[in-house]
């Protein structure tokens, strides 16, 4: 297998890396809201591992790959476009403030990591989504590969 066709089987694994992401944070804002907080613990640290091998694995294939170019046209390329690049600056933003919300947990510093969540989760959950969204258009919808 050459680099560019491992880095092509890397986008499906990132896609079911971004949903485990998504179901993960979904779960975990349902735990914390019924109370319960090591069920939500775990979901929170199932949506961190699998956004932290997203993470290693899209600049793994980025770095074989290079960017792919979208096929739509007009709108639909104006709509790809701009969930791509808000897609990308949250995620951006996403990178420091993850881990202040690790360790406010780790030190129990609850108050503080809840008043971050309630910022945090939704960026957090939009970046999950048009994660695959991005991935859809791209490689089915207007069809990559």
């Amino acid at each position: 297998m050459n680099a560019e066709a491992f880095g092509n089987l890397l986008a499906p694994i990132n896609a079911v890396l971004n949903l485990t992401s998504t179901v993960c944070l979904i779960a975990g804002y349902r735990y914390i809201k019924k109370k319960k907080t090591r069920e939500h613990k775990r979901a929170m640290v199932g949506a961190v591992t699998a956004s932290g091998l997203f993470l290693v694995f899209y600049l793994t294939r980025y770095s074989l790959t290079g960017t792919h170019s979208f096929a739509g046209e007009g709108w639909a390329r104006g709509f790809y476009l701009t969930i791509l690049f808000t897609h990308m600056i949250l995620a951006a933003l996403l990178v420091p403030l993850v881990p202040r919300l690790l360790y406010l947990a780790w030190k129990s510093r609850f108050e503080s990591h809840a008043r971050l969540a309630r910022r945090v989760f939704p960026v957090w959950l939009y970046v999950s989504v048009t994660g695959l969204l991005v991935y859809f258009l791209l490689y089915h919808i207007y069809g990559y590969l």
